[in-house]
């Protein structure tokens, strides 16, 4: 469910008619609501209900310390990818102890900040990043917090690009060789290891990856225990998909997510953390655009947006599907008819849907695509010197641009031009 709904013939982000954010802020831009994000979020944090946990927010979905801000106040910790991300939850209010340091490739500038700044714990992805945080660890005379993260070589299922648990995948260590990395990190006076932590991947819209994968972490923990290391701590990561299409194919919802954790882990004992991302942020956003031009062509016709490749590149870079619907409500019973869907960039890949039928259209038309706020903003780009999309957030009745877009003049004055030119 979102607050994204027809009312009057018209399309409303909770309480406010999109036309009219398009109106003060011109096209194409990003919308969020906030009642959909914190109904999201709770959704989540009430699925572990009866169970020690948190909610950590995957915030590369959707970065934006409006949203962390948000979200960081009904409860949720953060989890980050990026010393950026670390500074951006910092600067959100969210406290050092409730923010999770994951990804493969953590500089040693990047966990200076966290250890100097206040971290929950670093989910460790190899040997070597594990030598280098107790190196700085013992520099700066503090205790790391750690996890490893295990490859449990089980298959998601979903695109082959959003994919993280395989045995080809680069996150993580073999589940195989953990009693030997454990023991390392043990012996490591500036690591104090305080449990396990897994991702298998996005965008999963079966139960089955995440049993098999929760059945060898729970396996593990046993072992582990019985090896001296005491791990009181589970980091399950996130993943669980939503609908992008209509279809009656739903992902599981959070609640069957939990009631899964809690059958295949409580026994144990552990705290639990999860980091959802894309449930959260993902219905939760739409992108707006205006119809530049209605093209006809070589057996088949063309709506041209203002909205490009650059501001929303999910369906260049995963073939992903988005419901595009238009902002006026279309009369009931209208025929509609197929079209492509692109935008401007000189690149064929600048194609959002091909043959999608949509209602009739004009130029000066809104469009808007659904599921579009998880990975949308925070992977769009200035390519073709196209500035980067304001972003804005609802709450009821009332919205505000929580990022503008930048002028001509300041991104072309970003360059620097070199004394011999």
């Amino acid at each position: 469910m979102d607050h994204f709904l027809y009312r009057d013939g018209a399309l409303f982000a909770e309480d406010v008619p999109v036309s009219e954010i398009a109106a003060a802020v011109g096209t194409p831009f990003y919308v969020y609501s906030t009642a959909t994000l914190l109904r999201h979020f709770k959704l989540f944090d009430d699925a572990l209900d009866g169970t020690d946990h948190l909610v950590c927010y995957a915030m590369k979905a959707a970065s934006n310390q409006a949203i962390l801000k948000t979200l960081a106040q009904a409860g949720a910790g953060m989890d980050v990818v990026s010393g950026g991300e670390y500074l951006r939850a910092k600067a959100a209010g969210v406290p050092g102890d409730k923010i999770v340091f994951s990804g493969v490739g953590k500089t040693a500038d990047e966990i200076r900040m966290a250890l100097s700044g206040g971290i929950r714990q670093f989910n460790v992805e190899s040997e070597p990043e594990m030598e280098v945080i107790n190196a700085i660890a013992l520099e700066l005379g503090v205790i790391a917090p750690i996890t490893v993260r295990v490859n449990p070589d089980v298959d998601a299922r979903t695109h082959a690009k959003i994919a993280t648990g395989k045995s080809e995948n680069k996150f993580g260590i073999p589940i195989a060789r953990a009693s030997e990395v454990y023991a390392h990190a043990a012996s490591l006076p500036g690591l104090e290891v305080i449990g396990i932590d897994v991702h298998i991947g996005s965008q999963l819209t079966e139960l089955e990856p995440y049993e098999l994968a929760y059945k060898k972490v729970a396996e593990l923990t046993e072992r582990l225990r019985s090896e001296g290391h005491n791990i009181r701590r589970l980091d399950l990561g996130g993943g669980l998909g939503i609908p992008y299409t209509r279809s009656n194919n739903a992902p599981p919802l959070p609640i069957e997510y939990g009631a899964l954790v809690k059958r295949t882990l409580g026994h144990l004992g552990c705290e639990i953390e999860i980091e959802p991302g894309r449930l959260i942020a993902g219905n939760a956003g739409i992108m707006v655009s205006k119809v530049i031009y209605v093209k006809s062509g070589e057996g088949r016709d063309f709506l041209i947006l203002d909205g490009a490749m650059n501001d929303l590149i999910r369906p260049a870079m995963y073939e992903a599907y988005h419901d595009i619907v238009a902002v006026q409500e279309p009369v009931a019973g209208v025929e509609q008819r197929p079209y492509d869907i692109v935008g401007p960039v000189c690149e064929s890949g600048d194609t959002f849907a091909k043959q999608r039928n949509m209602p009739p259209l004009r130029s000066g038309d809104l469009v808007a695509f659904r599921s579009a706020g998880a990975y949308g903003a925070v992977m769009s780009s200035e390519y073709n010197t196209r500035p980067l999309i304001p972003e804005v957030l609802v709450n009821g009745d009332q919205f505000a641009v929580i990022r503008e877009r930048p002028s001509f003049d300041e991104i072309i004055n970003r360059d620097t031009i070199p004394s011999w030119l």
